[in-house]
């Protein structure tokens, strides 16, 4: 348990949205997270404040006409893979649309000095919270660099796709990352199990 403030270390949480969730019926609704998977993450993300942490969120804040959303692509349906432009796509229910209540960060933003969005170029998809798929910088390593950030206490959703591509991102870009698992969940078993070995590859530590 981290039970005391460490200098240089941010806490980041990750797409804590109401389309992820079960507890708002979200259109991409994980397994467990229910209102008291939200009391959880609410109550160790202000335990951490409390500690002295500083607190980041990310935040899907797709355009209506994301290309990732199968609503793009006639004759397909969910959860369909694509080539686009030489990368495979998973085509996605329409999800965290801007300006939509789905899309809004769950957790109290009162604790958060920022809330990084990615996912607004309609041409990239974007599970990381440092780069989208045409690589393209959110700004979150510039605003961590900012604050002195050299290690990252991170959770949130989802384990195998924006938690993963997000922990192995900060662990290119030489943060520290810690991953807290009880308060992350996945879509699926299998990507949750290969993302969890490929995060703990590039020194990703789970705690």
């Amino acid at each position: 348990m981290i039970d005391r403030k460490e200098e240089n270390t941010a806490v980041l949480v990750v797409d804590v949205q109401g389309d992820f969730t079960q507890l708002m019926n979200g259109s991409l609704a994980v397994e467990g997270t229910d209102q008291a998977y939200l009391d959880q993450v609410t109550a160790e993300t202000r335990r951490l404040k409390s500690l002295g942490f500083p607190v980041f969120a990310t935040q899907d804040w797709h355009p209506a006409d994301h290309i990732s959303f199968v609503t793009m692509h006639k004759g397909h349906v969910p959860f369909d893979v694509i080539d686009l432009n030489g990368t495979d796509q998973i085509l996605w229910p329409p999800h965290c649309i801007q300006n939509t209540p789905n899309a809004e960060v769950l957790v109290d933003n009162g604790l958060l000095e920022a809330i990084v969005k990615k996912g607004m170029d309609p041409r990239y998809d974007s599970y990381s919270g440092f780069f989208d798929d045409g690589n393209h910088d959110t700004g979150l390593d510039a605003l961590l660099k900012t604050h002195g950030i050299t290690d990252l206490i991170m959770f949130g959703l989802t384990t195998d796709y924006c938690a993963r591509a997000t922990a192995m991102d900060a662990r290119s870009l030489g943060y520290g990352v810690r991953l807290i698992r009880n308060l992350c969940r996945g879509v699926a078993p299998d990507t949750t199990g290969t993302a969890i070995e490929k995060m703990a590859d590039v020194g990703v530590v789970m705690v």
